[in-house]
């Protein structure tokens, strides 16, 4: 399966939520794990199980394996990344905070995109609106929310090959991220987003405002030293490069990109930027050099859709676990509403009956007095 949707967003997205407004312990710690995830996700990985050891706040730890789960989609290991949501949920359903909740939900939103669950993704962030829509109006944790659900919504609509309706999805998420005032906390996000505007635009042949787009997502990307938001966008203007049949300069792009996402690991950036190298170098008549990244393309494809397909395999076991508990619950209401229903019929039943005999005594009663007046 091909997966246009950079990493990155993910890893950004969830680990960046400002979870419930508490202080994590360890701080500094927390901050080089959440750097890390971009660049050396196997590093953000050992901090947070060291940071979760001793973690004994319940909505921290819900952060800190967000965290875990966030690196692990990093690596595209969604199995591993999988296990952290879920062991992420087990405390979520211990409490009823909608900033929690909410923050939550998206994340496993984010989680089912990145696997193709397009439909699960979509009513997991339907039912994180329904807390959303219970947060402060003008709180930071509900622009920051609405800014990720509708650049999720984006996301699902871009992979379903609707542009249209993915720039406008992307759109309100930037004026949602805009509205926050700490502008530093979004450089990563709305680098990501503009990211994908730009592949929207390539999309509907808008050569211009693709390269536009690139290059602010790379400026964003810059500011805070993200490389491997870096790499996604200049293998971005790569693209727009080799529609203008530019290859030398497209090729100058992506060797740049290529070094800067060395140390993130992200197959899905490594897969683009060995399709893209393998295409100019075909459209310049460079067979051997084709053959070489071509080779590179398809194992680094091959090793992605395996890693897919086991963490896809374990959904689909989720998803048929958390459908059977959801029948078992209907059972189990549709039984005590025919309980319910059975013992009300014999009440009324039973005081029915009551008053017919009843009735039937006090009929008897008159009619012995009635006998008893004839006779005298």
């Amino acid at each position: 399966m091909k997966l246009l949707t950079p990493i990155i967003f993910f890893s950004v997205l969830i680990s960046q939520a400002p979870l419930y407004g508490q202080k994590i312990s360890d701080d500094s710690l927390m901050k080089i794990a959440n750097h890390e995830i971009y660049n050396n996700p196997d590093k953000a990985i050992n901090i947070g199980k060291k940071l979760l050891q001793k973690e004994k706040d319940l909505s921290r730890s819900i952060k800190i394996y967000l965290l875990l789960s966030t690196a692990g989609t990093a690596k595209r290991n969604f199995d591993e990344s999988l296990q952290y949501i879920l062991k992420a949920r087990e405390l979520v359903q211990k409490t009823n905070d909608p900033k929690i909740q909410t923050s939550f939900l998206i994340a496993a939103a984010m989680q089912y995109q990145q696997m193709e669950l397009f439909s699960k993704s979509l009513e997991t962030l339907d039912e994180a609106d329904e807390y959303r829509e219970k947060l402060s109006e003008d709180s930071y944790l509900k622009h920051f929310e609405t800014a990720r659900s509708f650049a999720l919504r984006g996301m699902i609509y871009k992979s379903q090959s609707n542009p249209e309706i993915a720039l406008q999805e992307f759109l309100i998420a930037i004026k949602n991220f805009e509205k926050i005032k700490e502008k530093n906390k979004t450089y990563f996000n709305q680098s990501i987003i503009y990211y994908n505007i730009g592949y929207c635009y390539l999309n509907l042949n808008q050569l211009e405002n693709a390269g536009t787009a690139f290059i602010k997502s790379m400026s964003l990307a810059d500011l805070i030293k993200a490389k491997s938001l870096q790499a996604f966008a200049l293998k971005g203007l790569a693209e727009m490069n080799k529609q203008k049949h530019q290859n030398q300069e497209a090729l100058a792009l992506l060797v740049k990109a290529e070094t800067l996402g060395k140390e993130a690991g992200d197959l899905t950036l490594n897969e683009g930027i060995y399709k893209e190298m393998a295409d100019n170098y075909l459209a310049m008549g460079k067979a051997p050099l084709y053959q070489v990244y071509s080779k590179k393309y398809f194992e680094t494809k091959f090793k992605r859709e395996q890693n897919e397909l086991s963490s896809i395999n374990h959904a689909i076991d989720v998803h048929n676990t958390e459908t059977q508990k959801k029948s078992e619950k209907v059972i189990t209401r549709y039984n005590y509403f025919i309980t319910a229903a059975i013992i009300i019929g014999l009440s009324v039943l039973s005081i029915f009956l009551y008053f017919v005999v009843k009735v039937r005594k006090q009929n008897r009663k008159y009619q012995d007095e009635i006998q008893k007046l004839i006779r005298s």
